[in-house]
């Protein structure tokens, strides 16, 4: 089961600056082949599955434990794309085509699938699918999958970061540079374990440090790239047997106990020529408050 707290895993910046094409790029890194909804759904399914729970526990509780972090990286990337996207509709009646500057961005889908929101698609449009989830049952085999996957996802992280300068953007990528690395080694080291083969010495893929990005770096500069979180109140203690030692880059690896404290998730205005949450949103919030307020008095 999942335990859900209301915060994304950093603060993202607020700013009023709605860039349309730069959200329909970070939909790669949602919904793409190498995007976080492929990461979540890839090591979801393998600790479903995982045969010998018991016995092999280290392997078990590290796969099933970034799943976890995993569903807070799709929700960060769903957020970035939701405050790219906001302010970008033209505050018109109906009849005169609010939504007209859709037609000219590279992902209508924006204006007429969701309320000018994220979609579960990469950035061309695509529907993310579910042979994306690479799931043998061979333990050394899914680990080296999944050290392939985030590195895989870290080129695409890269690249992206080199289409936009916009400053969400960019914080949402740096941050998540720095977590990938931090499973791309779990990886490693697990495969190390198992193998004997010192992966990490692939590390970085691709060969640029995170210390040239400089929203990366701050959370580097912060010992996050070297933070496993354990992301359950009693549970996956057994990844500590795993993500020990020396950091390849120095500094001691550790695991912390509880999600980061994360920031505040974003209050999306409404947009009523969107019909979201609705054309008269100032109604639904009239009910909600009267929800509310019979709530408290019970």
């Amino acid at each position: 089961m999942y335990l859900r707290i209301d915060r994304l895993q950093i603060e993202l910046p607020r700013v009023t600056d709605p860039d349309p094409d730069a959200a329909a790029a970070v939909q790669e890194l949602f919904g793409g082949r190498f995007g976080e909804m492929s990461t979540l759904m890839n090591y979801t399914m393998q600790s479903f599955n995982f045969r010998q729970k018991k016995a092999l526990r280290p392997y078990y509780s590290l796969i099933a434990n970034i799943a976890a972090e995993e569903l807070g990286h799709i929700e960060l990337v769903a957020n970035t794309v939701n405050l790219l996207l906001e302010g970008s509709v033209d505050d018109r009646p109906p009849t005169e085509a609010p939504l007209a500057g859709g037609t000219a961005k590279r992902n209508s889908h924006f204006s007429i699938l969701t309320g000018r929101t994220a979609l579960a698609t990469n950035s061309m449009g695509a529907p993310w699918q579910g042979d994306y989830v690479f799931n043998s049952g061979d333990l050394v085999l899914d680990l080296l999958h999944n050290f392939f996957l985030e590195n895989g996802a870290r080129m695409h992280k890269l690249r992206v970061y080199e289409m936009t300068t916009h400053p969400v953007a960019r914080e949402m990528i740096g941050y998540l540079l720095v977590r990938g690395g931090v499973h791309a080694l779990s990886y490693a080291l697990a495969l190390e374990s198992l193998t004997g083969v010192e992966v990490k010495k692939l590390l970085p893929i691709p060969k640029i440090s995170d210390e040239r990005i400089p929203e990366a770096k701050k959370y580097r500069d912060q010992g996050l790239h070297r933070r496993l979180y354990r992301f359950s109140p009693d549970d996956y203690r057994e990844i500590a047997a795993l993500w020990k030692g020396e950091h390849p880059d120095g500094g001691t690896l550790d695991v912390v106990d509880g999600p980061p404290e994360g920031g505040e998730i974003p209050d999306l205005a409404a947009i009523p020529n969107a019909f979201a949450p609705g054309y008269h949103p100032e109604e639904l919030a009239e009910i909600a408050a009267a929800i509310m307020k019979r709530s408290t008095r019970l």
